[in-house]
């Protein structure tokens, strides 16, 4: 399994992004995927995750409308839109995949990306 993360950058606040994770070796039917992000100085966070058992989920304070997450079957891809950007959203953002169900701790999954970094400028 490989992944592929892609879409950083350097964005102005207010502004939206599209992140997207490339999976080569499995089939989205049979894997979960989640997106994580890092921030300068803080332990790597789950914020939202997508699989056949599960659907979409968006956890925790990451529910409140701003990260969207959605997949297409047909590219192997996972995307994760994430709207009014803050600098508080700087971070290395990572797509990870594991087994056939969702959850929001990064020690269950088995296979990560390289991570692609985003900055938000103020």
């Amino acid at each position: 399994v490989q992944l592929q993360a892609s879409g950083g950058g350097l964005v102005q606040t207010g502004g939206s992004l599209t992140l997207s994770c490339a999976a080569s070796g499995v089939s989205l039917h049979d894997t979960a995927i989640g997106w994580f992000r890092q921030r300068p100085g803080m332990e790597r966070d789950g914020i939202a995750c997508v699989s056949d058992e599960d659907g979409t989920i968006v956890y925790g304070n990451y529910k409140w409308g701003r990260f969207t997450i959605s997949r297409d079957i047909a590219k192997n891809m996972v995307s994760l839109q994430i709207d009014k950007l803050s600098p508080a959203d700087t971070a290395i953002y990572f797509c990870a995949s594991q087994g056939l169900y969702c959850n929001q701790y990064r020690q269950t999954y088995e296979h990560w990306g390289q991570g692609t970094l985003v900055t938000v400028s103020s």
